[in-house]
């Protein structure tokens, strides 16, 4: 995948299969609530899924809960198909260790 901002409609379009997600201060963010002893765990998968995408996310830990922000810096810190292709993983990596969005 390139590092090609997408368009408002690419956009809309990704969302509509990222129910968890949305955009936020330029970035795409989610936050899932799990059992904080799954937390560690959840997030080793996290970095391992960045490092073999060689793509990360913000991430903010706070009790039983995991936020993501993402955007791709050589875009200008616009949101890309890396972005989206990521926050699908994380959505299903936090499925995996019994996370569910803090929306739902």
């Amino acid at each position: 995948m390139t590092a090609t901002p997408l368009s408002e409609a690419e956009l809309g379009l990704a969302l509509t299969d990222l129910p968890d997600w949305s955009v936020r201060d330029g970035k795409l963010t989610a936050t899932f609530k799990a059992d904080r002893s799954t937390v560690p765990a959840l997030y080793t998968a996290v970095a391992t899924a960045e490092d073999e995408a060689n793509h990360h996310a913000e991430v903010t830990i706070l009790y039983g809960t995991i936020g993501f922000a993402l955007n791709t810096h050589d875009a200008g810190d616009a949101i890309t198909a890396l972005d989206t292709a990521m926050a699908a993983r994380l959505t299903a990596l936090a499925t995996e260790h019994g996370a569910r969005s803090s929306d739902g």
